[in-house]
């Protein structure tokens, strides 16, 4: 007897329907699994054996052939253990087939017939929406996250016979049933500016940052506080939308970080990889591409701490994303696209000793050294950098001072009401929402320069020697500052503090 069930399975973030058919024949007792399996798919047919038996449930001792489509997609992962013992149970005739196609079903088995969680659940349950699918059945542990997609009925459950019991009396079991918390405003867990003490300038910066989408690098010695002001920067960011909270959550699904989790991340991602990262833990890889550190700091931060000790090769990868906001990896079996328009925040020493220009303590580097250390940077990555910030150490009298800076709090409405401008601006614009976003043909409609803007940004292009990227940035920063103004056109004063944050260009 011929069954048919359905599941899915994951390209990068995009859920792909898949028909597992199952066909129970006379001849050698035995199982038979085409459709491009992977290892773990093929491993299904001992853990499927044993938990249908351990379960109180027949193994039919007959051929099984079981067909995985559309034929041409790689399978991969455990989670299609449950549609397969479903489909098993449904050919030998031990459960109702009637409701198979209303279900979407997705799930790893032990030998016990205990049902383990998977990853990559939300994007499932939100594409089996789309799909027209009445419900999904998973694991329970895995009944939260997918019951963030409202209008779609989420069934948990413990074991593979609860399963079975279900399809043959559907009205015993109801729904999982969770508390909304898609508009829940979840408390803030941010360290606070306050606790910097001076440093005004890069405050500045880190707050015009954060009202543009802006990419920040932070330049000075040890202790002047770099990190300090960097990991405070999702703080004064504005909670995601409901949209973007979606598409966050998917990703963190996908990497298996949402494990026992019923609701959607409402905070802002700030990931922070040590400087021996490779290349592919940046940006996603692997044999079946999952998403890197740049994907994860979607719509976020992503924070690379000593920038300069990073491998050249692995920086070039930035580069890319940075421009088009996603990464594309190709592999031999398939090539995915994972999102990454995420904030860079990065600090660097001036120098190999961390004291060129340093006021107090003498640099023992010399120029070749220097050169040599920021030649680990290349020019199109720099130009793709927004601000450039020097942060000098403090001086004795601010170190001793007792008075606490601005607090997070208002800084973050201003930024909010900032961002609210941008938005306005963008409305007709579906992919754009930051200024740091915009291209040429926005920036000559939103950045249009007077007399004395022109003239101004022109002896900074031939006096710092400033490419045409680096001048678009510099155009950029100071849309934002007039935004955080609240002045609709570009002055003078907003492109002059705009070219201020060019402190590499100005160093070399």
């Amino acid at each position: 007897m011929l069954a048919r069930v359905w599941s899915s399975s994951l390209i990068g973030i995009e859920a792909i329907k898949v028909g597992v058919e199952v066909d129970v024949s006379g001849g050698l007792p035995g199982i038979v699994i085409v459709g491009l399996p992977d290892t773990a798919v093929q491993e299904s047919r001992e853990r499927v054996k044993a938990a249908l038996r351990n379960s109180g449930l027949a193994f039919p001792m007959r051929r099984i052939v079981i067909n995985l489509t559309p034929a041409d997609l790689r399978k991969e992962g455990p989670s299609f253990d449950l549609p397969i013992s479903i489909g098993i149970l449904a050919a030998s005739d031990q459960i109702n087939p009637q409701l198979l196609g209303d279900f979407l079903f997705l799930g790893e088995v032990s030998l016990d017939g205990a049902l383990r969680p998977v990853t990559g659940v939300l994007p499932i349950a939100a594409a089996a929406k789309q799909m027209g699918f009445v419900g999904l059945v998973v694991p329970y542990k895995n009944a939260k996250e997918a019951a963030v997609v409202k209008g779609l009925s989420v069934y948990g459950f413990e074991s593979l016979s609860e399963v079975s019991h279900f399809l043959n009396d559907p009205d015993a079991v109801q729904p999982f049933q969770e508390e909304d918390k898609a508009n829940e405003v979840q408390p803030l867990h941010h360290l606070d500016l306050k606790d910097v003490k001076g440093q005004a300038h890069a405050r500045r910066a880190l707050e015009i940052a954060a009202a543009g989408g802006h990419n920040l690098i932070f330049v000075g010695p040890p202790g002047s506080g770099k990190t300090m002001l960097a990991r405070r920067l999702p703080g004064i960011l504005p909670p995601l939308e409901f949209n973007e909270a979606l598409e966050v959550t998917e990703i963190h699904s996908v990497a298996g970080l949402l494990r026992n989790q019923g609701q959607l991340l409402r905070q802002r991602p700030f990931r922070s990889p040590h400087h021996s990262a490779s290349g592919p833990a940046l940006v996603g890889g692997g044999s079946y591409p999952k998403p890197g550190e740049i994907s994860l700091a979607h719509r976020g931060v992503l924070f690379l701490d000593e920038l300069t000790e990073f491998k050249r090769d692995v920086l070039e990868f930035l580069r890319q994303p940075l421009e088009d906001g996603f990464v594309s990896i190709s592999r031999a079996r398939q090539s995915v696209t994972f999102p990454a328009q995420f904030t860079l925040v990065a600090s660097t020493n001036p120098c190999p000793c961390g004291y060129y220009a340093d006021p107090i303590q003498a640099c023992t580097c010399s120029p070749r050294q220097r050169e040599t250390y920021w030649a680990k940077l290349s020019g199109p990555l720099m130009d793709r950098i927004d601000l450039q910030v020097a942060v000098n150490r403090l001086k004795p009298e601010e170190i001793t001072r007792q008075s606490k800076g601005e607090e997070s709090a208002p800084i973050r409405e201003r930024v909010r009401a900032a961002r609210h401008l941008a938005t306005q601006r963008f409305e007709a614009e579906s992919n754009l929402h930051s200024n740091a976003q915009m291209n040429s043909q926005q920036l000559r409609q939103w950045c249009q320069l007077n007399d004395a803007t022109r003239q101004l940004l022109e002896t900074a292009i031939s006096r710092l020697g400033l490419s045409a990227r680096a001048t678009d940035r510099i155009l950029k920063v100071a849309r934002t500052i007039a935004d955080l103004a609240n002045s609709s056109s570009l002055e003078a004063p907003h492109v002059a503090e705009a070219i201020q944050y060019r402190t590499i260009d100005r160093m070399q």
